[in-house]
């Protein structure tokens, strides 16, 4: 009995209606292009700014998607550093941010290089750079080898679990990672964009390694989309929109490794994933523009440095309130100090008391009509 795609006998022979999927990729292409051609207008500082702002989000999200969170300021130094950027102080990350941040810029940066085992092997163990994941000890850089069993999908407590999906058995790897990379590797009239949509399901459903497979793949999809755009900067990010809808991804994904080679649905789903995240974009190019202005406009006050570092954060979209307890902790300081700087900055009408009061006062940006 054939339970998944990858054990049918037209494996991996993936194919989809085109006539159904035209229109939408048209489409698409179009608001691809549009936002293409918005960021380009833009001055060389803004353009890094929403690179940055960009980056720093799909790295995130990409991790978040498989249970992990990253500090944000650790993985925004790592990115600011790679791309040779002055943000003031940068905070030094941990290797599991800089691996995955080496991976996701290696991935869209050197996008025209081809991709090989071994360019995989060093992706799979920049993300794994103890050769664990969590406690559990783990393969790296190499392929699995299904030692421990099957690798499975699972979700559900122990005694109780559902298995998703099972992946190739092991001894497969070697013959199904060389048909899909001469695959990848190989030019083709495939619009680039479908083309992403189908490396990342053909990659994810492969599931060479011990972990890391959905980060792997999402960084191949962005490989993809920035041959799509004869481009390195990334101004949308794919993996933040399919983290906001992780449960239609993973239903999705589910649904196409267990029924036939036709994967038309899976492509609707990525084109229109693909075309909310560009929406998206308008967001972020909105606040990088917001940033630009909001810095031009107090350029002439006096402000500190860690009023400089403490106003980021705010413009960054902070969580929760700002209370003069975050900030002495945030800026190195003392709550004498925090202070301080936020009653300066409220009477420069930076900042403004929220209306609650109390004990935990919280402070947000002032609206300062640019």
């Amino acid at each position: 009995m054939v339970r998944y795609t990858h054990e049918r006998p037209d494996w991996p022979n993936y194919h989809w209606d085109i006539a159904l999927l035209a229109k939408r990729l048209a489409h698409v292409r179009h608001q691809q292009g549009r936002l293409i051609g918005r960021m380009e207008a833009l001055g060389f500082n803004l353009q890094q700014e929403a690179v940055l702002k960009t980056l720093t989000e799909d790295v995130i999200r990409t991790s978040e998607i498989e249970g992990e969170r990253l500090d944000m300021e650790q993985v925004r130094s790592s990115i600011a550093r790679r791309l040779g950027m002055d943000i003031g102080a940068l905070k030094p990350a941990d290797r599991n941010v800089e691996g995955i941040v080496e991976m996701m810029l290696d991935a869209t940066r050197h996008y025209k290089k081809p991709l090989t085992m071994e360019r995989l092997f060093d992706w799979q163990a920049s993300l794994f750079p103890t050769g664990r994941s969590g406690m559990t000890r783990i393969k790296t850089g190499a392929w699995r080898d299904d030692s421990t069993g099957a690798m499975q999908v699972v979700s559900g407590a122990m005694g109780r679990e559902t298995v998703h999906f099972e992946a190739p058995a092991a001894s497969r790897l070697n013959h199904e990672m060389t048909l899909f990379l001469k695959w990848f590797n190989k030019s083709s009239s495939m619009d680039p964009v479908l083309k992403s949509a189908m490396s990342h399901l053909w990659f994810v459903t492969i599931h060479p390694f011990d972990d890391g497979n959905g980060r792997i793949a999402r960084a191949i999809a962005d490989m993809d989309l920035a041959r799509s755009e004869h481009s390195p900067q990334r101004f949308y990010s794919m993996s933040a929109q399919i983290r906001k809808d992780s449960k239609g991804y993973y239903s999705i994904l589910e649904q196409t490794q267990r029924q036939s080679m036709d994967i038309t649905r899976w492509m609707e789903w990525f084109l229109n994933c693909l075309e909310r995240a560009i929406e998206g974009a308008h967001i972020t190019l909105a606040a990088t523009l917001y940033r630009s202005r909001f810095w031009e406009t107090v350029s002439v006050m006096p402000i500190n440095d860690r009023q400089r570092l403490m106003l980021n954060r705010l413009l960054d979209g902070f969580e929760g309130k700002m209370t003069t307890t975050k900030w002495g902790i945030i800026a190195k300081c003392s709550q004498d100090t925090a202070l301080r700087d936020i009653v300066n900055l409220v009477e420069l009408g930076v900042l403004v008391r929220d209306p609650e009061g109390g004990r935990s006062t919280g402070y947000s940006l002032a609206d300062l009509a640019i």
